[in-house]
This record gives C-alpha cells, sequence and structure tokens, in this order.
C-alpha cells in the first residue's frame, strides 16, 4: 500500500502531558509508515475516524507550519523552557522527514529557545541531525533514545515491518555517540512470547553497550483499546499459538500477571548492569545561580518517561 500523505495546518504543538516523566510532547507528524504491529499511537488514528489497522500506516497527516507554530508557542513569556519530548505519538524520523525536514526544523527552534528536548525513534535519518541535537544539548540538554526491540531478523521483519534493520539502528546509536550526543537505547516493548527470550534481550542490551549507548530502558507491552485489536488480529494471522497465552495476560490494557513484569524487569535489570549500561539518561535542568544567570546543571530523569514511549 502506498502511503498518502495529507498536509494540514496545526494549531498548536506543544502538547501537555499527563502521567509521564515530562510535562510537554512534539509531533511533526500523525500516522507511521513503519507499521509497527504494537505501536500504541495508532489508537490515535480512531480520533480521526480513521481504523488502527491499514489508515494508521497508509494516511500521514503532515503538519507542514509544525516548525512555525512550535517557534511562537517557544516564544510566549508564559514558556518556562521545560523538556519537550518529540515523537512521542509518531516516528519523527520516519522516511517523509527526508522530505519535509520538520523535526529538524522543530529541534533548531527548541536549541534557538533553549529549550531541553529528548527524542525517541526506530530511524537511522536521526544521525543527519547531529549538529543540531548538538545545538541542543550545548544549549538546554537533549537526550535520544533509539528504538530496538530484537535483533532476530524473522522477528523484526514481523513485528515492525517498516522499519530500518536493528543493526542498522545500533550503527546510528554509535554515530550519535561518537558525536557525543547522550544516546541510549529503548528495549521496548518487550513482547511476550516473540522477544522475552534471555537470549534476546541479551542480544540487545550488549548491542547496545558495544555501540557506545550510554542507558538502555525497557518494558512490556501494554496494549491499549484500539491496539489492543489490532495486534489481537497480527497474532490470529502471524502466531496463533500464541492468543491463549494474550487471553491470559491480557484480560485488560495491562498485563495482569504481574510476576511476569518483575521476572523480566529483574533479567534486564541484571544485564543492564553486567553491560554497564545507566536505566535513565542523564539530562539537564536549567537553576539560577547567584547572578540570576539561567545555569545547566546535570539531574536524572524519571525513567517511566523513557519506558511509556515504546509501549
Amino acid at each position: 500500500m502506498v502511503p498518502q500523505y495529507v498536509e494540514n495546518q496545526a494549531k498548536s504543538v506543544l502538547n501537555a502531558v499527563q502521567g509521564m516523566g515530562f510535562r510537554w510532547s512534539a509531533n511533526p507528524y500523525r500516522g507511521c509508515v513503519h507499521g509497527c504491529h504494537y505501536c500504541f499511537a495508532r489508537r490515535y488514528h480512531a480520533y480521526l475516524e480513521l481504523d488502527t489497522g491499514d489508515d494508521f500506516t497508509g494516511v500521514i497527516f503532515v503538519k507542514v507550519n509544525a516548525v512555525e507554530v512550535l517557534r511562537r508557542e517557544l516564544a510566549r513569556p508564559s514558556w518556562r523552557r521545560e523538556t519537550v519530548a518529540v515523537g512521542t505519538a509518531t516516528d519523527p524520523y520516519q522516511p517523509i522527514e527526508g522530505r519535509y525536514r520538520l523535526t529538524r526544523g522543530m529541534l533548531e527552534a527548541l536549541a534557538d529557545a533553549r529549550t531541553p528536548a529528548s527524542v525517541v525513534t526506530k530511524g537511522p535519518m536521526v544521525i543527519r541531525d547531529r549538529d543540531v541535537l548538538a545545538a541542543v544539548r550545548d544549549r538546554a540538554g537533549v537526550s535520544v533514545c533509539v528504538s530496538v526491540t530484537t535483533l532476530d531478523q524473522d522477528v523484526w521483519r514481523r513485528l515492525e515491518p517498516g522499519t530500518a534493520p536493528p543493526h542498522q539502528r545500533l550503527r546510528a546509536v554509535a554515530a550519535l555517540a561518537a558525536a557525543g550526543i547522550p544516546v541510549g537505547v529503548l528495549l521496548a516493548p518487550i513482547v511476550p512470547g516473540l522477544t522475552t527470550e534471555r537470549s534476546n534481550l541479551e542480544a540487545v542490551i550488549r548491542g547496545a553497550a558495544e555501540h557506545g549507548a550510554s542507558f538502555l530502558g525497557a518494558g512490556v507491552l501494554h496494549l491499549e483499546p484500539g491496539v489492543r485489536e489490532h495486534f489481537e488480529s497480527f497474532l490470529t494471522a502471524d502466531s496463533p499459538d500464541l492468543l491463549p497465552l494474550y487471553q491470559r495476560l491480557y484480560p485488560g490494557t495491562r498485563n495482569v500477571r504481574t510476576g511476569v513484569e518483575r521476572s523480566l524487569d529483574a533479567v534486564v535489570t541484571e544485564l543492564r548492569q553486567r553491560y554497564g549500561l545507566a536505566d535513565r539518561p542523564a539530562e539537564m535542568t536549567r537553576g539560577r545561580d547567584a547572578a540570576g544567570a539561567t545555569s545547566l546543571e546535570p539531574a536524572r530523569a524519571n525513567s517511566d518517561a523513557q519506558l511509556k514511549l515504546g509501549l
């Protein structure tokens, strides 16, 4: 299916967020050609009376005025330069970014406004913007999370059919690390029955460490309404033998077998420590020095913010 790109005019770009480790997000696109079957953002297409399957990957909305609108919002006297998460409801580096360059423009706006940013992506195109990411880093603070759920080629093609190969994403991690950009890997979601084997988890964590990641976040799959229906359709076609497992684990949105999550968390924690990775990025917050000028101090981000982005 050839994607349809629909240009529209955004009224606002900064989105207030609740229940996360950050208060603001910004997304240049809506919908995503990566087509990850577990993607939590699929449900947002239902708000537009589009389906969460083919429409999510086939009808991509492009906020062509996103950079202009964001600059206006960041210039408001009330703006407090809080961290803005880029890529929470779409991948900001899906292929169409090569044409529109909206993500790059948004990062430039954040750098100019001395506003911290965090970026989550599966797109190796992120290395194109090393210069802008460095500017945000130097002026306010930045972190990049590259999402990698598996290094298994077969599982990758089935779960994430429109994404770049996972080893290519790890090379992007290495390139960002070499450029001095704070970068980590997001091992999320961990998908029961498909990516939960210890060998898979260790392969991703070892690969992250070997490619220069400084931190690694992880979390188990959540299935929100809309996403759940699509994912069950995927399982029916791809892995029908797993349906009974999911009926037991997911009678609702979240995995109710907390023992499963605790067990996986323990494995990830052990492996993270073995390979010398932090569990979250060291971000930057602004403080005030004695003269009243803005200064930068290292701080630790809420790990839930990084985990939930991929769930």
